[in-house]
């Protein structure tokens, strides 16, 4: 999927129910309002999800795609790319970006440590990820 979804400084936060909604359409793929209640954890009412889904519309987190007799909801970008976006949100609101990026690596276990070694090593040699 491409990152054609909301620009990294402008992330809309997104509401529980939002976040369960997007989990679906990204573990499940594409699906229609009754599709995404089969998924949920609860038992939401149709209208509920269906303002849930228009919210994410608005909020360019999903797109719509309407046939004769449904409609079907799919997320813009994936997953990885939202929470990339994210991460580079919280990177922009920093004072200190520098500081912050050292902070969190920092942080990481060894094993993300080694997985990020191990991109940049191949980055560096022109190999694709």
């Amino acid at each position: 999927m491409s990152g054609s979804g909301a620009k990294p400084g402008n992330l809309p936060r997104l509401g529980t129910l939002e976040a369960q909604v997007m989990d679906v359409l990204w573990d499940h793929g594409p699906a229609t309002v009754r599709g995404v209640i089969e998924h949920l954890p609860s038992d939401p009412a149709y209208t509920t999800i269906a303002t849930v889904l228009g919210n994410l519309d608005r909020k360019n987190l999903v797109t719509i795609t309407r046939h004769k007799r449904s409609t079907q909801y799919a997320a813009r970008v994936s997953r990885q790319e939202h929470a990339a976006q994210l991460m580079e949100q919280v990177l922009q609101s920093s004072r200190d970006r520098a500081a912050s990026i050292l902070r969190f690596v920092d942080s990481m276990p060894e094993s993300d440590l080694e997985l990020l070694r191990d991109y940049l090593k191949d980055r560096d040699r022109g190999r694709p990820s």
